[in-house]
């Protein structure tokens, strides 16, 4: 049955409707609100269950209107500068690791102009929505004339979205785990560029779930190797036996977005073969 030949009324004629009543006592009451249209209700606690379904739901018919297929992920930092602003950088070693602005800019227009040689739905780019990194990437898309999908959450900072992303693709949460779940479930291949605690947080989610088998291995890229290394002593790890040494190759360091487009476009070679 499609939505034209539904015989019951629709929900928002019912809330115009609803507006009309007389103005009485019990039309007053909280309690005669309609459900769907009562924000202290659908706010409440005992509705969180119902929120989180509404957010994994509403992203998902969005995209599957718009025929999105695959993704590929760029977490990185918000504080990133682009290179004309480095001197603005409240650090030297921030005003260092502008230059990822560029590489993640030039590393989504060149993802961009090759999924659009095949209808735009596939390896499209998603980002935080926000700014430096994720600016970035959805600038890159731009560039080549593409679209790109950003995944944005309400803040008490950094909470507006950029103004690069592709309008009818940005989308707004409450929830961190909702929205890392639309980040990981259509990615064909995730890239961390140098961030803090919410980067961190992204990547080592994603290098758990392909550990333990819980999502399907994809190219894991980290730009910036020796910004990574330093900050996280991998052979430590190995060492130490938390990981295996063989958890050490579920990730490649590049630096340039080149070199990223050439190991997925091997990537994509084998997964063909």
């Amino acid at each position: 049955m499609t939505r034209s030949q539904k015989t019951f009324p629709n929900a928002k004629s019912d809330i115009q409707q609803v507006k009309g009543v007389p103005d009485t006592p019990q039309t007053r009451s909280p309690v005669y609100r309609l459900a769907f249209a009562d924000d202290d209700f659908l706010c409440s606690d005992d509705l969180r269950p119902m929120r989180m379904q509404l957010e994994m739901l509403k992203p998902e018919l969005v995209l599957a209107e718009a025929g999105i297929e695959s993704t590929v992920v760029l977490f990185g930092g918000a504080r990133i500068p682009e290179p004309s602003k480095k001197d603005s950088a409240r650090t030297k070693t921030l005003a260092d690791l502008s230059k990822y602005y560029d590489e993640a800019r030039e590393f989504a227009r060149l993802l961009t102009v090759k999924s659009m040689k095949t209808g735009g739905h596939e390896n499209v780019v998603v980002t935080g929505g926000g700014p430096g990194v994720m600016e970035a990437g959805n600038r890159g898309a731009m560039d080549a004339g593409g679209k790109s999908i950003a995944l944005n959450i309400v803040l008490p900072h950094e909470q507006a979205p950029n103004k690069y992303c592709t309008p009818e693709l940005c989308f707004n949460f409450h929830y961190f785990a909702t929205r890392k779940i639309h980040f990981l479930m259509r990615a064909k291949a995730v890239t961390a560029f140098p961030g803090g605690f919410g980067t961190m947080d992204e990547l080592f989610e994603t290098l758990t779930l392909i550990q333990t088998g819980r999502m399907e291995r994809v190219p894991v890229l980290l730009f910036g190797e020796s910004f990574w290394r330093k900050i996280i002593n991998w052979e430590a790890l190995a060492e130490a036996g938390t990981i295996s040494a063989d958890d050490i190759n579920l990730f490649h360091f590049v630096e340039t977005a080149a070199q990223a487009m050439e190991i997925l476009e091997a990537a994509d070679k084998q997964s063909v073969a």
